[in-house]
Formats: structure tokens, C-alpha cells, sequence
């Protein structure tokens, strides 16, 4: 195959030579070959390696400081705690490993599931095939609504226009022609003969050659600078906001206990020993990976329920999602649409206008036109056949219209199908006949039923919207609400969850559709597309405070819609399927499209409806609720282990009293407690009703006032406890041996509490006891696995821990502290359900 620079200045006969293929497509065993020469059609995405994923476990801060604390630990002569503290330091590298790489995966999965697909010629058959596998010299077919999937040459157009707005920066449609002629230097924009990948079909169609892919192509020159890596989550950010003011309250802490230790005449090996066991507990180091696993984990729980996720971010507000912006065909409605009325005024030119101006393909196509097709039956391709079409104008959402242009025996005639309202600006028809489509009109729609208007025309077939038309008649289609529609709409109303209905149907129809499902009252008045562009931002968003239906819409009231919907607060959904959705989709907080959309809706948008169904958005919400939920309990666990550990700490070193936890028992603190119990909350059950729970506002979804509440008491409960328990041990003649034996053990033993406690947060767990454990049962397999390294750190390596292997009584002295922690904790908990009822 020869090299090509210029595609854009030779011919599509001269194309095929240098590419050596045919309008038929290349072979399959050539385009093997060619994919392992050329690679897969995608850009380079920034794949961590494994070596690099492991490495990056230890440049955190956290870690560097305990390499540090390894270090002075050898200097110091005392070797296990060395070993300890480097052996731990590998163990939770692993762990990181391992939930890292675990989550990779689980995206790399996901965004194959959501890839796009293409239609192309393979040894003269079309097939469909994922867009990665395309190859220079492949035929392929685009249509409205496609992404382009690689630089491709024009073969075949017919009235294309193309969004290039992501190469060139023009916001305008470019119209392209697979005639046009173009200089070997002409820049991007003026390539009227040629598509890039990354680019959208507004208009028209076009049958194409593939001559770049992947890296070659124009869009991998503009982004061959490093890669970004995928936005971070607002919780993530939070987090590390959250974290740096940690370290510094740390910090100060330090500073302040460290003057007291100097007055208190403490060691400096002493000092250092706080030191290094202040930090060690004050910094939830895992949460970071925890919260991307639980965000990996909900997001294949989601695929479960039909909901593929293309942004993993998405998944951790979806449960904060105020109001839904639905389309009604296909979401609501069936989508199958069938003709049920016809109002003929020329009968054998409704025929006609039926199956010329129609796209529909051995049953593929616009639901409109499949409909058409089934009504007309054996009509429908003799008709096609014997009045051959010469040009034609692709249905337009602006003007709500398609028009083709036919041969008529021995002169040329325009027909135009489209929204009834309009035609009738252009109609010439007769006051008489005027009457009767109104009448009709209006009866069909009365009915719940989606009225088309059918024109002919033998004027101005190059501007059809300027054309004088006479209407022949209408056709009525129906598409009936989904049988579930009516209960999702009631449970997102239970959930706090507003549905806003905006669709491009008549008002009437709309409004039968809304009425039937609960959606809207009977009489309400609609609000109109025509209506919204007459209205300020302000007296909009007035508007939109009421409304719940909004009909006539064109795609620009769709995306104003939304972004004032957003100003007023609200967390917005927006669903959709066509190109003209993408702009509404990009400014949703999640846009989700239809999984039989366009590639451009599936690509703009954060999430991918496998079933086109109101009631799984629903779901998915409910989904997503249990998702926040779980995050927000893990959150509470760790920041509530880490700040119990900071009060027991500072609480020895204020009352002059030895460290009641060596640093090494800290750590292993974090891999007992923390690594083995903190991966289980992602599988945690929904807690009773979701849905019937009023939404949580962003802000407040993970550090509410009754949180923070509760995770001080925790921690406050935790360290008073265990810190008694360390006094009372060295008044009562204890060894210091024995008395950190039994703090260490109890600690340990107290986050297993905490973990147990923390499932249910709307309930204690002594309210209905067989749910509290079998809300997640997974949680008891990790606290097996931190009962089994726990004992081994008592009675196998006891001396590597600081600690003597316990006796009864010593685990009789921890039982006393534990039931102390639960009784405190739980009454806690009593407290406040009590007052909530």
C-alpha cells in the first residue's frame, strides 16, 4: 500500500488504486493485516503499566514519611520495628496494588462496553463492527447522528453537513461534498471533501473511505502532547482538599504537643516516637483508592441494571440528581410507532409523499418511516421504484421537516412530510380543505396520537421551507406509554425527584401522554418552544418553576432549559438520543443517552441506557443513592479510626503518660482494621427505602452536621475508653507490656465495632438484629481475615509488636472495653433514632 499525504486533492477512483482496495471493501484477511500493522483506530490513552501502578503506591507523602520512620527506627538500632514498619509498608503497597489495578480494570471493561460502532464494507457485505477495528481502505457508511470514527475520504454525499468544532473551532456546520475540489495546502476547514475523526454528523449522509486511523489521524496531531488523565470526582477533590487541612491541623498539633513534651523533659528517641505515631494515625493514606474502587464497583452493579457508565465519576452523584429533563418518544413512550389514522385529501399523492419522502430499509430506519413502510406494504417499494429520487433534504429539527425531490413521469415534484404547524405556514390549500385538516387534526391529536403532515410542491426544491405546498394529508401514529412509565414518575415524585417532559410532538399530543401517566393535570398549560424564545432568562426560569411539560422544543430550549435549571440549584438528568442532544447532554450534570441513539448522544453523555425506560433512570438512581450512601459510610469509618487514634495519642502525651500504641501497632492498626474491613462497604445492601428519602444537596451527602456528630462521639468514645483502660492497667501494678497489650488489642478490636455499627446508619444495630448482620455480609469475611493476622501478631510474633501473648484475664480486661465502646456507641445511636421518630 502506497504512502498518501494529500488524500484530499485526488479522486475516489485514484484513492482506491493507492489504498489499494475497492468500492466493495476490503477483505477480511487483508484488514487483519492491516489492523496488526496499524494498530487499533484510537488515540494512545495514558495505560499505566503495572510496574508503574506499583511504583506509584509508594510517592505518596504518607509513605515517604513512614520510609523515613523505617529509616530512624534502624538508625536507633531497633530493628523489627524497622522491619515491621517496611514489611507493613509493602503489605498496604500490595493492597493499593491490587484495588487499584482491580478498578482499572473495571473501567477499561466499562468503556468497552459504551464503544462505538460503525457500519462498514467488508468483502462487499456490510457489517457493524467496533470502531477501533477500522483499517486504511475501509468503506464506510455514516449517517445523522454519527461521530466520525477515523479521516476518511467522501465517496458518495447527499446534503452533508458535519460539526467540526472540536479541530477547527468553528461553531457553524460545515457542508461537505464528496465533488469538491481542494488545493494540496488548503488548512483543516477548507477540506470540503474530506471528514476527521472526532467530528459529528448534523445533516445528510455519505459513503466513505477510511485513509488514517489512530495515531495518524489529524485529531491524534492536535492531542500528541501528553495525555490528561479523566477529570477528577468532586468527592476525590473534596478529599484531598479534606486531607491537606488534615496535615495541617496535624502539624499544629504536633507543634503544640511537641512544646509540652519538651517541658514534660520527654527523650528525643521518645519524641520522635510521637512523632512518627502521631502521623501515622492521623492520615487515611487508602482512601483515595477506596473511594475509586467503591466508584468501579457501583458502576458494574449499574451495568447489572441496564446503566453502562462512560464517566466513573458520574456514578457518586448520580443519588444527588434533583430533577430529570426526559425525552418522551422511546423514554416514556413505547417508541414503536404504527399508523393508526389517515386523512386523505389527494389519496394516490399521500401514497406517494408516504414512501418517497422515507428512509426506511427493509425495516431499518426512523420509527416514522419503518411505520410508513408497514402501512404501505407492497406499495412501498414499487412506489420507490418507479419514481426514482434526484435529491433530497434530510429531516431538519429546526424546520421539523424532510423533503425529497422525485421524478414524476415527465416533470419533477417536491414532497415534504413534517410537523403539521408547519406545513400549514406553507400551505395552499383551499379554505374548505383547511377546515377539514384541522378538524382532523385536532381530533387525532385529542387522542394521544402523533400527527404528520404530507405536501407536494413543483416550487423551490432547493429551499423547501420556502416552498408553496399543497397539503395532501395527514397520518396519524401511535406510540403508548410503557407500561411502567406511570410508576416511575409517582416513585421519582416520592424520592423528591422532579420530571420535566421536553419533546418536539404537538402540544396536545404531548399533554394526552402527560395526563395518561400522571405526569401533568388534566388543562394545565403547556409550554411551547415558541413560547420559551419570546421569554428572558428570568421569567423563564419563573416558568420553569411549574412546569413539568414542555412541548415544541427545539435542541437550543433544550440546552438554555438546562443550564437554568442548574442556576436554580437543581442537580439536572438529561436524557437523549440525537446529535441535536449533544449540547444538552455536555451540560447536564449527567447526560444520558439512549443505547439505540446517535454515537455523537452516546459520546457527549456520562452514562448509556441499555433499555430506554424512565423506570431505569429511576433505578439507576436508586442505584447510585446506595452508592453515596456506602461512600459516605466508608468515609466515616476511616476519618473516625484516624481521629480516634489522634485523640488517644494526644490524651497520653497532655496527662504525661507513656505512648498507649506503639507506631508499628498503628500500622498494623491500618491494615487490621482499615485494609480488610474498609473494601467490604462497597457491597453493602440498600438500608431501607432509598427512594422514599427526600434528596441529599452535594454538600451535605458525605459531612452532614449529624455526621460529624457522630463521627466525633465515635472517636471521642473509642480513645476515653481505651485510654481509661490504659490508666487503670499501669495504676493497678500492670506492666507497661501488659497494659499497651491490651490498648493494642482493643483499638484493633473497637474499629471492628465501629464497622459493625456503621452499616446501618439510620437505625442502631440493635433494631431489628438480623438485618444489622446480614446487611453485608462480606463484612464479616474481612473481619475473619483481621481476626487471623491480629492473632498472629499476639501469639506468633508478640515480640515483633511490642506486646506479650495475652492471657484471660488480660482478654477479659478488652471484652469490658469493648462492651463499654458498644454501649456507648449504640446508646449513641438510640439516642438518635429516638429523636428522628
Amino acid at each position: 500500500m502506497q504512502d498518501i499525504r494529500t488524500p484530499w486533492t485526488e479522486s475516489p477512483e485514484r484513492l482506491f488504486e493507492i489504498l489499494e482496495t475497492s468500492k466493495e471493501g476490503l477483505a477480511a484477511y487483508e484488514a487483519d493485516k492491516r489492523y496488526a500493522h496499524f494498530g487499533p483506530n484510537s488515540l494512545m490513552s495514558e495505560e499505566r503499566s503495572k510496574i508503574a501502578m506499583l511504583l506509584g503506591q509508594f510517592a505518596s507523602p504518607i509513605v515517604l514519611i513512614l520510609i523515613v520512620a523505617g529509616a530512624i527506627s534502624f538508625g536507633m538500632g531497633h530493628t523489627k520495628d524497622g522491619i515491621i514498619i517496611i514489611a507493613i509498608l509493602i503489605i498496604n503497597s500490595l493492597l493499593g496494588f491490587y484495588q487499584e489495578l482491580k478498578a482499572e480494570t473495571s473501567i477499561r471493561s466499562l468503556q468497552r462496553l459504551t464503544e462505538n460502532h460503525v457500519r462498514v464494507l467488508r468483502n462487499g457485505i456490510e457489517t457493524t463492527l467496533p470502531a477501533h477495528t477500522l483499517v486504511p481502505g475501509d468503506v464506510i457508511f455514516l449517517g445523522e447522528g454519527d461521530l466520525v470514527p477515523a479521516d476518511v475520504r467522501l465517496i458518495e454525499s447527499y446534503a452533508l453537513e458535519v460539526d467540526e468544532a472540536l479541530l477547527t473551532g468553528e461553531s457553524l456546520p460545515c457542508e461537505k461534498s464528496a465533488d469538491a475540489l481542494v488545493l494540496s495546502d488548503a488548512p483543516l476547514y477548507e477540506r470540503e471533501n474530506t471528514l476527521f475523526s472526532g467530528s459529528s454528523i448534523l445533516r445528510g449522509k455519505t459513503v466513505a473511505l477510511v485513509y488514517a486511523t489512530g495515531s495518524f489521524t489529524e485529531i491524534a496531531k492536535i492531542a500528541e502532547a501528553a495525555q490528561q488523565r479523566s477529570p477528577e470526582s468532586p468527592l476525590t477533590r473534596s478529599m484531598r482538599h479534606f486531607s491537606k487541612q488534615l496535615l495541617v491541623a496535624i502539624l499544629a498539633i504536633l507543634t503544640f504537643l511537641g512544646i509540652i513534651s519538651i517541658f514534660q523533659g520527654r527523650s528525643y528517641e521518645e519524641m520522635i516516637s510521637f512523632l512518627i505515631a502521631q502521623l501515622v494515625s492521623a492520615v487515611p493514606e487508602g482512601l483515595p483508592i477506596v473511594i475509586t474502587l467503591i466508584l468501579a464497583i457501583g458502576a458494574f452493579r449499574l451495568s447489572k441494571h441496564k446503566v453502562l457508565v462512560r464517566h466513573l465519576p458520574s456514578v457518586e452523584s448520580l443519588g444527588s440528581t434533583t430533577l430529570i429533563a426526559t425525552d418522551k418518544t422511546g423514554t416514556i413512550t413505547e417508541g414503536i410507532l404504527s399508523v393508526k389514522e389517515t386523512l386523505p385529501i389527494d389519496k394516490e399523492e399521500l401514497y406517494r409523499c408516504a414512501a418517497l419522502c422515507n428512509d426506511a430499509h427493509d425495516g431499518k430506519g426512523d420509527s416514522i418511516d419503518i411505520a410508513l413502510e408497514k402501512w404501505l406494504n407492497e406499495d412501498f417499494a414499487t412506489i420507490q421504484h418507479t419514481y426514482k429520487r434526484i435529491f433530497d433534504h434530510p429531516f431538519d429539527a429546526t424546520t421539523r421537516m424532510m423533503a425529497t425531490v422525485n421524478q414524476i413521469d415527465d416533470t419533477q415534484k417536491l414532497y415534504i412530510k413534517g410537523a403539521y404547524e408547519t406545513l400549514l405556514s406553507l400551505a395552499t390549500n383551499s379554505e374548505e380543505e383547511r377546515k377539514q385538516l384541522q378538524e382532523g387534526h385536532d381530533t387525532m391529536a385529542s387522542l394521544g396520537l402523533r400527527v404528520l403532515a404530507f405536501g407536494v410542491s413543483e416550487h423551490h426544491w432547493e429551499v423547501p421551507e420556502n416552498a408553496p405546498v399543497r397539503i395532501v394529508g395527514l397520518i396519524a401514529f401511535a406510540d403508548r406509554p410503557k407500561a411502567d412509565a406511570a410508576q416511575a414518575i409517582a416513585l421519582a415524585r416520592e424520592a423528591g425527584i422532579r420530571i420535566i417532559m421536553i419533546t418536539g410532538d404537538n402540544p396536545i399530543t404531548a399533554s394526552v401522554i402527560a395526563e395518561e401517566i400522571g405526569l401533568e393535570r388534566k388543562g394545565k398549560k403547556v409550554l411551547t418552544g415558541s413560547e420559551i424564545d419570546t421569554l428572558s432568562d428570568e421569567e423563564l426560569q419563573a416558568q420553569l418553576e411549574h412546569t413539568s411539560l414542555i412541548a415544541r422544543a427545539m435542541p437550543e430550549n433544550k440546552y438554555r432549559i438546562v443550564q437554568l435549571l442548574q442556576k436554580q440549584g437543581n442537580i439536572v438528568a438529561v436524557t437523549g438520543d440525537g446529535v441535536n442532544d449533544v449540547p444538552a447532554l455536555k451540560a447536564a450534570d449527567l447526560g444520558i443517552a439512549m443505547g439505540n441513539g446517535s454515537e455523537a448522544a452516546k459520546a457527549s453523555s456520562k452514562m448509556v441506557l441499555v433499555d430506554n425506560n424512565l423506570g431505569v433512570i429511576i433505578d439507576a438512581i436508586r442505584q447510585g443513592r446506595v452508592i453515596a450512601d456506602n461512600l459516605r459510610k466508608v468515609l466515616f469509618y476511616l476519618l473516625s479510626t484516624s481521629l480516634g487514634e489522634i485523640i488517644l495519642i494526644s490524651m497520653a502525651i497532655l496527662m504525661a503518660f507513656p505512648l498507649p500504641l506503639h507506631p508499628t501497632q498503628i500500622l498494623w492498626i491500618n491494615v487490621v482494621t482499615d485494609g480488610v474491613c474498609d473494601k467490604t462497604f462497597a457491597m453493602c445492601d440498600e438500608e431501607g427505602n432509598v427512594m422514599k428519602r427526600k434528596v441529599r444537596s452535594m454538600d451535605k451527602q458525605f459531612f452532614d452536621r449529624p455526621m460529624m456528630l457522630r463521627l466525633g462521639w465515635f472517636a471521642v468514645v473509642t480513645a476515653s475508653v481505651t485510654m481509661a483502660l490504659f490508666v487503670y492497667l499501669l495504676d493497678h501494678n500492670y506492666s507497661y507490656t501488659e497494659a499497651i497489650t491490651m490498648t493494642f488489642t482493643t483499638v484493633v478490636a473497637a474499629q471492628w465495632v465501629n464497622a459493625i455499627l456503621i452499616q446501618k446508619e439510620s437505625e442502631p444495630f440493635l433494631k431489628n438484629i438480623r438485618r444489622s448482620f446480614s446487611i453485608n455480609p462480606w463484612l464479616w469475611v474481612g473481619i475473619s481475615i483481621g481476626v487471623v493476622l491480629q492473632s498472629i501478631a499476639l501469639f506468633v510474633l508478640p515480640e515483633w509488636f511490642h506486646v506479650i501473648t495475652p492471657t484471660a484475664e488480660m482478654m477479659g480486661f478488652v471484652a469490658m472495653a469493648l462492651l463499654a465502646i458498644f454501649a456507648l456507641e449504640e446508646g449513641y445511636k438510640w439516642v438518635e433514632y429516638s429523636r428522628k421518630k
